[in-house]
């Protein structure tokens, strides 16, 4: 019995060594030649990393930006890589790639509004209407940008309350940048009365402004009666500042003029109205 079964099982150890030998001189070049493909391109893929790293920095991108590209550069090149190495190894990437763009149109059907989020981040960061620390004004809301991520831009307000604005919308609509340039012009009006001098009113106001020096001399400041109102001859005051300064200017300029007209006697109005009466008989006349 044993003498049957000991030439069968050399028969199949024979057939099994003949298809190993067939496999590996098949498969052992392309495994090979993959795994060789497979070390050099993610030695290629760093230095292609580090690359693109030091451009980034070269150009002053943004660091939320720069993060965000060298990932994408690095998760490509390896989708690439990896399509390379199994298709060198014979495994068919048609069906792959098919589904693969199947779950791809799924998921970016059930995001539309996180994508057009994350396309605004990148637009933002890349075009940079703003910047952390600027102070912006958008979506009705006035604030200093703390942060600027991929799909929302926080901002801080001046009484310190937190925003948090999907980047979608700031891509897509206007956003004033209210201390961008280096200086600002600060527009005032006053309203004095119609019996004041106007040429006292005028020197007044020159004094205060020429009495501040965080107030330029360059651009020119400007003083103009504006308008005739109701109740008041209406002065417009345009100075330049800092835009640091802008505020302090506002309000210590508002205030400081209210001082002067009081020490000059000028009188800001306020609204009146005059009533009269106009007597009539209390009762009819009998007739």
């Amino acid at each position: 019995m044993d003498e049957l079964i000991k030439p069968g099982m050399e028969a199949r150890l024979e057939r099994y060594g003949d298809m190993a030998v067939e496999l590996s001189l098949s498969y052992g070049p392309k495994l090979l030649l993959a795994i060789l493909t497979l070390i050099v391109g993610l030695w290629l893929i760093r230095l292609v990393h580090k690359g693109v790293d030091r451009a980034l920095d070269a150009a002053k991108v943004e660091p939320t930006l720069q993060r965000f590209l060298l990932s994408l550069t690095s998760v490509v090149l390896k989708g690439v890589l990896f399509v390379s190495v199994i298709t060198m190894i014979g495994v068919e990437t048609t069906s792959i790639i098919a589904m693969l763009g199947a779950v791809g149109l799924a998921v970016g059907l059930a995001l539309q509004g996180s994508l057009a989020n994350f396309a605004g981040g990148v637009l933002i960061l890349f075009f940079k209407p703003f910047k952390v620390g600027d102070v912006i004004e958008a979506q009705g809301h006035l604030g200093r940008v703390h942060e600027i991520q991929i799909f929302n831009t926080i901002l801080r307000t001046l009484d310190n309350q937190v925003v948090v604005i999907p980047n979608g919308l700031l891509s897509n609509d206007s956003i004033k940048n209210v201390f961008h340039e280096p200086i600002r012009r600060v527009d005032l009006t006053f309203g004095v009365s119609y019996e004041d001098d106007v040429a006292q009113v005028r020197e007044v106001l020159e004094g205060v402004v020429a009495a501040d020096s965080r107030v330029l001399k360059d651009p020119p400041h400007e003083i103009w009666m504006s308008a005739h109102a109701d109740s008041s001859i209406n002065f417009i005051v345009r100075v330049w500042c800092d835009s640091d300064d802008y505020w302090p200017v506002h309000f210590e300029t508002i205030e400081a003029v209210k001082l002067a007209f009081d020490r000059e006697n000028i009188t800001i109005p306020f609204p009146q109205r005059d009533v009269h009466f106009y007597p009539t008989n209390a009762a009819s006349p009998q007739g």
